[in-house]
């Protein structure tokens, strides 16, 4: 399989903000994958205290909208807020779970096609403590963000499917 930032995928996008889309769909085909084949009981479960798949799809969701809100130079919302305290909560299925991913990524990359690649060195502030960075840093955040949370979820699924992660 060609990764799909070796694809020559969105030429059309600036090379600065590509790697955000890509980013997107490479998490989506990762999880797409390694999710296949879980049981609703697997999504939710919490091997050895790891946090579950489905707690990993849904915060990859939300916190991407939350660090995307940042980017826009806004605050969050009290729904916001709501879905972030409620991440853990099992319920969702797979495939809800991956339909709310795909929407909150196809959103956010339009909204990433429409930036002004002369605003990346624009100063973003996150959280109530409003930290100081970069619109730039914050979506190469979003982007590293997001798979550091795919590889976690790769991690739960191999320990629910395999007994372990010895080979």
């Amino acid at each position: 399989m060609t990764e799909p930032w070796m694809s020559g995928s969105y030429a059309e996008v600036n090379p600065l903000l590509r790697p955000l889309l890509h980013a997107f769909d490479h998490a989506l085909l990762d999880l797409e994958h390694w999710t296949a084949n879980l049981t609703q009981e697997q999504l939710w479960s919490t091997p050895h205290n790891l946090g579950s798949v489905g707690f990993h799809l849904r915060h990859i969701t939300g916190s991407t909208d939350r660090l995307f809100t940042y980017a826009q130079n806004e605050a969050l919302t009290e729904t916001q807020l709501q879905t972030l305290n409620s991440e853990k909560t099992p319920g969702a299925t797979r495939d809800e779970l991956l339909a709310e991913m795909r929407q909150t990524f196809a959103t956010i990359a339009q909204k990433v096609r429409d930036l002004d690649p002369a605003t990346l060195s624009e100063p973003r502030f996150i959280g109530r403590k409003r930290l100081p960075t970069t619109l730039h840093s914050l979506l190469v955040h979003i982007a590293e963000h997001t798979m550091r949370h795919v590889g976690q979820a790769i991690i739960t699924v191999r320990v629910l499917t395999n007994g372990g992660l010895a080979s």
